[in-house]
């Protein structure tokens, strides 16, 4: 059962959620179990299920993924649309090496960009428009990821925050010392008050954050004025 979900669910409703869910394909099903034996993050099985259906719900056609660990959510992205690309950044080349084979292996290599690097520094060079802007990366770093991606997306484009709960560590007193819960904790309130995003917080899995850009950044129209 994903860590993630039980942490802010109690264990019977996170069982019963569990068995909820359709089967996942068998590629999925060997991702979860290397990221299990050999310790690795990856997106929780409900996130992926959640990306795969906004792409299909938009019609999405270019997304950015700023933190591609093994490629969980990259596979999950492309499997909602035939037509979606997917450009993805990871600073770690072994964690790319691993994507790079699971993205071959479900056929999708030629949709799918993958860029090795700091997510700060390859997102200045990356070129807009995009319909969708998938952020699961290090919690320090994730508010500038955020300033950055929404500078390539398009108006009534879609932000997805991953582990904006942070296993509901975020929601317990006491933070002080734990910098990854009180860096995810800020980054929380940044999303949900940006104001050029209509945002919301799911509780799914680690914790959701979803919202459209519904309105031109200064950036986009040749500001800071």
């Amino acid at each position: 059962m994903d860590q993630a979900r039980q942490a802010i669910l109690r264990p019977r409703q996170a069982a019963y959620l569990e068995g909820l869910g359709p089967a996942r394909a068998e590629l999925l099903l060997e991702m979860e179990e290397l990221a299990r034996r050999k310790n690795l993050t990856i997106s929780a099985p409900p996130v992926g299920r959640l990306l795969s259906i906004l792409v299909q719900a938009t019609a999405a056609r270019r997304v950015l993924e700023i933190g591609t660990g093994i490629g969980y959510a990259c596979v999950s992205l492309t499997s909602g649309s035939e037509s979606v690309r997917v450009t993805s950044i990871d600073r770690d080349a072994e964690m790319l090496r691993i994507a790079t084979g699971f993205i071959e292996r479900c056929e999708v290599a030629e949709r799918v960009e993958l860029l090795c690097g700091e997510a700060v520094d390859q997102l200045r060079s990356v070129q807009g428009p995009y319909d969708m802007c998938f952020i699961d990366t290090d919690p320090r770093d994730c508010r500038r990821c955020l300033d950055l991606g929404l500078q390539v997306l398009r108006v009534g484009g879609l932000v997805i925050a991953n582990n904006l709960l942070w296993r509901g560590l975020v929601a317990e007193p006491g933070l002080e010392g734990d910098r990854d819960s009180e860096d995810m904790r800020a980054f929380g309130g940044y999303f949900v008050m940006y104001p050029q995003l209509e945002s919301i917080v799911l509780p799914v899995a680690g914790g959701v954050g979803l919202a459209v850009k519904s309105t031109h950044l200064t950036t986009d129209v040749g500001g800071p004025f």
